[in-house]
């Protein structure tokens, strides 16, 4: 007797198994080894990373932020074309600039990037409400985690230099973790330039010499870091530095 036999999905196909508390692992290990792949086909070698406020509305002439959306974008235009114009030891792409996905100074940097003709980087992440990523970004190189631990060590893992424009608490956040595994030796400082963009901005929103007074961290830990007050300053110091290491 012939029968209709229904067959099971395959488990790696199956939505069920791997949205699951036992499928974990296998989603944690996508978002390694996607990401990696892909970076590795389109020859990533290395990125400039932007964080910053997503609410930095260009359209807002009223905004402080607004001032640093358009720095942004033009120090990413910049650098983006400085690095089209590198000749690398190796084959691949020096210094892409890197983003968060978001609109603000992510769409900012994004956004300076494209206008240079450079492809460029967005590492979404997905929320209760949806961020969809901005325009700017090359098509095959955007990407969207679901854990937030994953996002963050793609946006850090192929940086050469991080700058932290005026933002808000997830600004705090990825600067903090990443100036920690700067102090802890878990990233070298010849490796990596961290920077903190806005000085007027950042002194008010951070009395980090309160932290040395208070024998919190020592006077060293402040030199993990730079100051920058402009984007000649800005491009200087990373051009400078950043072709050194090539």
């Amino acid at each position: 007797m012939n029968r209709n036999v229904e067959y099971p999905e395959i488990m790696f196909r199956d939505p069920e198994f791997l949205e699951s508390l036992e499928g974990r692992t296998l989603r944690i290990l996508s978002e390694y080894l996607g990401p990696m792949s892909k970076l590795e086909r389109t020859k990533i070698n290395s990125t400039i990373l932007f964080l910053g406020s997503s609410k930095a509305d260009p359209s807002n002439s009223g905004s402080l932020l607004t001032r640093y959306y358009w720095e942004a974008e033009d120090l990413a235009f910049r650098l983006a074309k400085w690095a089209i114009g590198l000749k690398p030891k190796v084959r691949g792409k020096d210094f892409v600039i890197c983003t968060g996905s978001g609109p603000g100074i992510m769409e900012a940097a994004n956004r300076g990037a494209a206008r240079a003709g450079a492809k460029t980087i967005g590492m979404n992440i997905s929320l209760p409400q949806p961020q969809p990523p901005n325009p700017y970004i090359t098509p095959d190189l955007s990407f969207t985690f679901h854990y937030f631990f994953m996002r963050k060590f793609w946006l850090a893992y192929k940086a050469k230099a991080v700058l932290a424009f005026p933002g808000g608490f997830g600004t705090l956040d990825e600067f903090f973790e990443i100036l920690t595994l700067i102090q802890t030796s878990k990233i070298s400082k010849r490796e990596l330039i961290l920077v903190l963009y806005g000085k007027d901005y950042w002194r008010e929103v951070l009395n980090l010499d309160a932290l040395v007074a208070n024998k919190a961290v020592s006077a060293a830990d402040l030199a993990l870091f730079s100051y920058c007050n402009s984007v000649d300053e800005a491009y200087a110091l990373l051009t400078q530095r950043l072709e050194e290491s090539l």
